[in-house]
């Protein structure tokens, strides 16, 4: 039903106006144009309870009719019964049909009656009376957070400047706005798109996967399509996804790296770095010995750049400590200088006494020996071998086990002698659980008085071989050392040690051992391969005497 009407402004109220913005200077002409003409066109209102009525459409005429006439003033209205939803949508189609409306209010009532056709763009248009790509542009306006709608509504920004606006992530809105809002004089629309440019991401300069990038709202390609403001083609307006889809990529060409070096590092912006490549010959070369070393130490490896311009940018082979480098550099040199010297040669004085004409006299093969450091993981893998090597020869030598026995007490380490082990060893022995029990000196004393001479020579083997896991690794090598215990019979080359390597450590490892050698050609084509294959091949070389090949790292000399 509807009805023609004049109501007392008093009678009236506002409903739920999409407009969320009056313009001060707008609504005094429009008190002047009704102070001399009146109210001209109707509002459109519903009646509520008690003889009042709710605005539906119109409240800017009611607002100017009320101040510029007060509430005995009737104002031309029609009347009609409407739902809430009814009424809703009728006062976003008539204010959003109406020129004065700012983008944003007609965003907002746009995706108020988009929910109402439950998401059918197309008849939400048709409802409107717009094109499906005008309500498209103006949809795409909710993507500016609430403060961003909000100065666009009070005229503060143009919509230039809000479309720019949406293609930043909404975290960072708030914060951009507030900088151009703080500025003595606005930023123009072309000024402010600059601006952006400068902080966007470029897509050229990824060094990862764009496919998702294709369709994602902050592409700059993908705003152009819905504003008439965007910045150029070809940037991302997500910094924070763009570094983090960035970090990951980094992350993910460290990790497939480290397999082939000891060390992979990424170089960030600012960092007092320097490439220092391992080379063999020339100024900065280490020897050729020492180069092949070099390749298993914990300091050998590749760099990745971080750096912009240079992103991803993958530098190999490097050493990464400067010092030890440089002392290996220095080394080298000194060695050849001596090797090229000349040779002792004498002369007679005018006493006749013999007398040396030369600086320096040295064999013509001096070298320098190869040091390297290495990683952490062979470290406490070999220092597990050691003890294990040094258990096996006490459990099997009475003497020894004696000697060392009384060497640990008299050097303040039989402290290491483990009860715990010493107890367990006695469960099995006796066939009896104490793991459990607390020993008192005499109860340990009557337990082993009762056993037999097998149990108590297993006892006693076993002091010295228990302490062998708690010594630091400076007792356990001179211990080592001082029975000349050959670890070729306690470890050969194996699956476990190769696993721990890189390939740069394999590499180095099996020069030393001869096992590249042996291999020839087929050595490049097994290391080409993932790192269970190389690990196959290297201990499937039928020619190759693998027994007594124990490489540098592993022997009890090592630095």
């Amino acid at each position: 039903m509807q009805l023609q009407a004049s109501i007392k402004v008093g009678s009236i109220f506002p409903g739920r106006n999409p407009r969320g913005y009056f313009d001060p200077s707008e609504m005094a002409e429009l008190e002047e144009s009704v102070k001399s003409k009146g109210v001209l066109q109707a509002i459109l209102v519903r009646p509520r309870e008690t003889g009042r009525y709710e605005i539906v459409a119109g409240e800017r005429r009611w607002r100017a009719a009320k101040k510029v006439f007060g509430d005995e003033y009737e104002i031309p209205a029609l009347v009609r019964d409407l739902d809430d939803g009814e009424a809703d949508e009728a006062a976003l189609i008539e204010n959003v049909q109406r020129a004065n409306m700012s983008p944003t209010e007609e965003a907002e009532a746009a995706a108020k009656i988009l929910g109402r056709c439950q998401g059918d763009r197309d008849e939400t248009a048709r409802r409107l009376g717009w094109s499906r790509s005008t309500l498209d542009k103006r949809l795409a306006l909710m993507n500016c957070s609430e403060k961003v709608r909000r100065a666009l509504s009070e005229r503060r920004i143009q919509l230039g400047h809000a479309e720019l606006l949406a293609a930043v992530t909404r975290d960072k809105q708030d914060a951009v706005l507030e900088r151009l809002l703080s500025q003595a004089t606005l930023s123009t629309v072309v000024q402010f798109r600059g601006q952006l440019e400068q902080i966007s991401r470029s897509l050229g300069s990824a060094i990862f996967d764009r496919g998702e990038c294709a369709g994602c709202q902050h592409n700059s390609g993908n705003q152009q399509a819905l504003f008439g403001e965007a910045i150029a083609s070809g940037h991302c307006t997500h910094g924070s996804c763009f570094d983090a889809k960035t970090e990951a990529s980094l992350d993910a060409k460290k990790a497939s790296l480290s397999d082939e070096y000891p060390t992979t590092r990424i170089v960030r912006p600012g960092e007092n770095f320097t490439l220092l490549r391992l080379v063999a010959e020339g100024d900065t070369g280490v020897g050729e010995e020492q180069a092949k070393a070099c390749r298993a130490c914990k300091n050998f490896g590749a760099a990745i750049s971080a750096v912009p311009g240079k992103l991803g940018n993958v530098y190999p082979d490097l050493c990464f400590d400067a010092t030890c480098n440089a002392k290996k550099v220095a080394a080298r040199i000194k060695v050849e200088k001596e090797k090229n010297a000349p040779a002792a040669s004498s002369s007679k004085d005018g006493s006749g006494k013999t007398v040396s004409t030369s600086k320096s006299a040295v064999k013509s093969d001096a070298k320098t020996e190869a040091k390297v450091q290495d990683s952490q993981r062979v470290k406490d893998y070999r220092l597990e071998v050691w003890r294990k090597a040094l258990r096996r020869e006490l459990m099997t030598n009475r003497e020894s086990n004696l000697t060392v026995l009384i060497a640990l007490s008299l050097s303040g380490n039989a402290r290491h002698i483990s009860d715990t082990k010493l107890t367990k060893a006695l469960s099995a022995l006796v066939k009896q659980d104490y793991a459990s029990f607390t020993f008192k000196t005499d109860e340990a004393a009557k337990v082993i008085a009762k056993s037999d001479d097998a149990v108590r020579e297993k006892m006693f083997l076993g002091l010295a071989a228990s302490a062998a896991d708690g010594i630091e690794e400076k007792t356990l090598v001179q211990l080592l050392k001082y029975l000349d215990i050959d670890l070729a019979r306690h470890w050969k080359l194996c699956e476990d040690f190769l696993k721990l390597l890189t390939k740069s450590e394999i590499e180095a490892m099996c020069d030393e051992i001869g096992l590249k050698a042996t291999m020839g050609g087929a050595f490049a084509k097994a290391m080409s391969g993932k790192k269970d294959e190389i690990v196959k091949s290297l201990l499937n070389v039928e020619s190759f005497p693998y027994e007594g090949k124990v490489p540098r790292s592993m022997r009890f000399n090592v630095e």
